[in-house]
Order: structure tokens, then sequence, then C-alpha cells
């Protein structure tokens, strides 16, 4: 029997305020659990973040996001993705605009901080900028997925380049100790001084260095087993391994994206868990990107769905939905293909949009909304 829903609610308000649906709460399997009670976040867009660019600039695809230590939010973004009315300015085609720089600083209020980034001297500058973190030392990492992307860059926060894992146009498979295949996105674990690599849109594995040296740690695949390139092996990630995420209790959650599931392990690669968000999108794929609230617990998960246009919001104990904000669309609130999200020590969400969309918007958090009640069950037969 196919899969089956009952009574699915989207409330999405047509304001600049963001409302509420209350879906079915799916788990490891199929089985519908009951959502917790803590209630469900509420936001509030704020179609004014962030505030007009300087020198004429416009951003393009923007692929990435992160935050700081001073909640600082920081994107990267394609210049090569502006069409050629949309960088009018440099060819003189038009008045407006010229290409903003990859990598751009923001403060909490919106303003523009600084921006830098493009190929420089003992480092390859990625053909399509994908995955901006910020560790704990404000030390920015870079990842791509263009053709010949197969490495991670380090920088200090003002540009200044430290570290290459990889090789432009160099990849040796999903069991390499030294090369990468497309890696979409990084993160580093303050404990370890790690460095967590989604790789990617190639390879099928999560893969860890050292954050200082660039010493291969260990890698793994799907449900913590050695990855395949083999299309038929079964059990695997799909590309893209599009995130990589790490919670305050140690565990790291993956977004297999095709498969519209986030695997959850330990630090050593230890399967924990597994659940699926909309588990019948087709396309892209329902699992673009993750983060967690700034509470103690981090009771609240957060997921970017860039094939539906939504942000599903879950609890991260049993993996239940507890509702969404978004849809498909242009205005304040709405997204399209939204590919990144990250939330600061209030609570705000960040989201980042490619295709051609080309924007960042914020999310003000303003506490939980009653609480949550089922409204349906989820059953496979």
């Amino acid at each position: 029997m196919k899969l089956i829903r009952f009574a699915y609610l989207a409330a999405i308000v047509l304001t600049a305020t963001v409302g509420f649906g209350l879906l079915n709460p799916v788990g490891d399997d199929a089985t519908a659990q009951q959502t917790p009670a803590q209630g469900t976040p509420r936001f509030v867009v704020d179609p004014f973040w962030p505030k007009e660019l300087p020198n004429n600039w416009l951003v393009g695809q923007v692929a990435g996001i992160a935050v700081d230590s001073q909640d600082h939010i920081w994107i990267i973004q394609r210049p090569s993705s502006l069409t050629e009315d949309e960088a009018g300015a440099t060819t003189g085609r038009s008045n407006c605009c010229f290409p903003a720089p990859p990598v751009m600083e923001f403060d909490q209020a919106g303003n523009f901080v600084q921006g830098w980034g493009g190929p420089g001297a003992g480092y390859d500058w990625p053909e399509n900028e994908h995955g901006i973190f910020i560790d704990h030392n404000d030390n920015v990492w870079i990842a791509g997925n263009g053709e010949n992307d197969h490495q991670v860059l380090k920088f200090t926060r003002d540009g200044t380049f430290l570290m290459q894992i990889g090789e432009a146009g160099r990849t040796e498979g999903s069991n390499s100790t030294e090369f990468l295949g497309n890696p979409a996105d990084t993160e580093v674990d303050p404990e370890t001084n790690e460095v967590y690599v989604a790789d990617g849109y190639l390879n099928h594995r999560v893969i860890v260095f050292d954050a200082e040296t660039g010493e291969y740690k260990r890698h793994w695949g799907a449900f913590g087993g050695t990855p395949s390139d083999d299309p038929d092996a079964r059990r695997q990630f799909g590309n893209p391994v599009h995130c990589v995420r790490i919670t305050d209790d140690g565990l790291v959650y993956v977004c297999d994206r095709v498969h519209n599931r986030i695997q959850v392990f330990e630090k050593d690669g230890t399967f924990v868990r597994k659940f699926r968000i909309e588990r019948d999108t087709m396309g892209n794929g329902s699992t673009w990107d993750v983060d967690v609230s700034p509470d103690e617990a981090q009771q609240f998960l957060y997921n970017a769905d860039g094939e539906n246009n939504h942000v599903w919001m879950l609890s991260r104990e049993t993996g239940g939905l507890l509702g969404l904000f978004g849809r498909n669309g242009r205005n304040a609130g709405y997204f399209h293909w939204v590919h990144n999200l990250v939330v600061d020590s209030s609570g705000n969400i960040y989201t980042a949009e490619v295709d051609t969309a080309k924007r960042v918007q914020k999310f003000e958090f303003k506490g939980t909304h009653g609480r949550s009640q089922p409204v349906g069950e989820v059953f496979d037969k």
C-alpha cells in the first residue's frame, strides 16, 4: 500500500508573518510517534534583512550560510551565477550591478561588514562555491561542487589563506584518505579540532581530518558502513551528501538529500538512527541542510527542504515533525530552492537560496506556540 497521509495541514500566512503547519510525526520507521509537548517554534520573517549592499553590488546564488562567535552571519555566494543583465554595470549594458564578493559578513542588524574571496596564490578557489562554516576560532571553511572542485579551503576571518585539503581536478573515490569528491559542506568539532566533510556530490561519505594539519582521521558511509562507488551498491548515501552538523551531545547529523532522510551517528561513525522527511519527495530530495535550536538541550531540529521549499521543524529527541514554515514563491517568507540555514544564539533562523532566487532571509524567533498535537498518522503497509 502506498504511503498514506491523513489531514495534512500547512497554515501559511501570506504576509510578513510566517505561520505553522502541524504535520504527522514520523520517526525511525514508518510508525507515527507522539510529538513532545514542548510546543512549536514560532518565527516571523524580517523583510528588511539584510540591508542594501554598498558599491552597487548584487549577490548571485547563495550557496552557504554560517554564524560566528559574534553572531555575525556569513554567506558564500556565486558571482558567476549572475545573468548578463543582472551584472549589467560590468559591461556598461546598464547602470546596475557589479558582482559582490563571494564571501560576505553581516552584523546582526544586517549591515555589511566585509567581503572577500576568489582565486589567489597557494590555493584552488572553487569553480562553483558551495558551503561555508565558521569554526570556534572564527576561521572560515568553504567548499565547492564544480566539476573539478575536490577541495575544501580554510581562511582567517579577513580572508588570509591557511590550508587546503584535497586537490582541484583530482579525486580517487569514496575510500581515498587524501582526496575528496565534490565536497558539499564542512563542520569543525571544537572539542577535538577535527573538520567533518560532507563528501559529497561525487563521493558517498563523511570524512574527518585534523583541522590544523589536514591529517586524515577516519571516514564512513551510510549506516556507518564502508562507502562504495558502485551504482548498484545497497545501503549507500545518495549524491549529494549535502550537510554535516555536530550537536552538543556529540551526535553527527548527515543530510542524505535525495533519499529524503537524515542519518545520525556518533563521532566515530557508529550509526545511531535515521529519520525521513517527506519521504515521497522526488527531484532533488527534501533534506538539504540542518541546524538546531540554541537552548541547552538543542531540542528543535530545523531542516531546509529546497524541493518542497519549506523549513521543517522537528523534535530532535524523537524526530517527530512539529510544523513548517515557507512555501514555493517569491514573497518575503517564501522560498525558491532554499539551500541552507543557520541558527544564531537567539534562535533566529537565516536561510540561503540558490537557482534563480539568489537571496538571504532572516526569520526572527518568537518563542514557542501552544502545544504540538499530531493531526494524523503515516503508515507503510
